[in-house]
């Protein structure tokens, strides 16, 4: 029975080090070559393990590059989106957990059939309303839609969350004489803080990564994002993969950041999502 245990553990082990090494390697990689000469960069064998490492590479970047101005452009699209999300998507969530009213297995299964439409499709028709609206070339068609639902997978994953929460506590406040706005702001809030957190870490990294709705609404440099910005460097003829890898490290540092400091809430709130459905 030991050996069996032993032999099951070390099996166990042996496959989350092969999938650690296949998630972090890239990540050296990429730390490793913005770490290199261009003439270095270029070798082969590829050294594995830089001889000295050229710290000048970031500060070249950052001379090419305005990446803190991109980097401010970025957060103002996100700091709002954030809250876009969280608060539409929490509210329609609660909606769906603990609210009656009408065909509501129809809506719910009507808001998680949007997942399988594909962005692209609605990609034109979405730019052309905004056109006309006036609005392209600005912030607002990258901030708005985050306030008009939060996105049909948070809704759903909030929705699985609050499911696993005894409506007691609900019942409890409504004989105190509170109301849904009441139930939803005092106790629900504070007890999807894990699963909230999961999708707000979704949320920050998708719009960090962003590159496309970016590229077709943003038109004028200074309004550029870390996605576009880097973009810039990668386009230019006298940008060598070195500084290419050194300006994706900038951008790759803000987002481990922020998912190392909510990553004890973002396990929790995943692990105990879906419990019951």
């Amino acid at each position: 029975m030991m050996n069996y245990r032993v032999r099951g553990q070390l099996v166990n082990l042996f496959f989350l080090s092969l999938l650690a090494f296949f998630f972090i390697f890239p990540i050296y990689w990429i730390l490793r070559s913005s770490l290199l000469d261009f003439g270095e960069i270029m070798d082969y064998p590829p050294i594995l393990f830089p001889e000295a490492f050229r710290w000048e590479n970031y500060a070249e970047v950052l001379n090419r590059v305005d990446f803190l101005l991109y980097i401010g452009n970025t957060f103002i699209i996100i700091v709002p989106v954030l809250i876009g999300v969280g608060l539409t998507s929490s509210l329609a969530a609660f909606g769906f957990a603990r609210i009656e009213f009408p065909l509501k297995n129809m809506w719910f299964s009507l808001v998680i059939m949007t997942i399988l439409l594909p962005s692209i499709v609605t990609l034109v028709p979405t730019y052309i309303g905004w056109a006309k609206l006036g609005l392209t070339d600005t912030f607002l068609p990258l901030i708005l839609p985050a306030f008009f639902g939060g996105g049909a997978f948070n809704i759903f994953l909030l929705r699985q969350f609050l499911l696993t929460i005894p409506r007691d506590l609900d019942e409890s406040a409504v004989m105190d004489g509170a109301g849904f706005f009441t139930i939803y702001s005092r106790i629900i809030l504070p007890l999807i803080r894990p699963a909230l957190v999961a999708v707000l870490l979704f949320t920050f990294v998708g719009v960090w990564n962003d590159f496309l709705n970016q590229l077709v609404y943003l038109n004028d440099q200074d309004m550029y994002t870390v996605a576009l910005g880097l973009s810039t460097l990668r386009s230019s003829l006298t940008s060598p993969m070195h500084l290419i890898m050194a300006g994706t490290m900038i951008m790759v540092i803000p987002a481990t950041i922020i998912f190392l400091f909510g990553q004890r809430y973002f396990t929790e709130g995943i692990a105990t999502t879906g419990i019951k459905g």
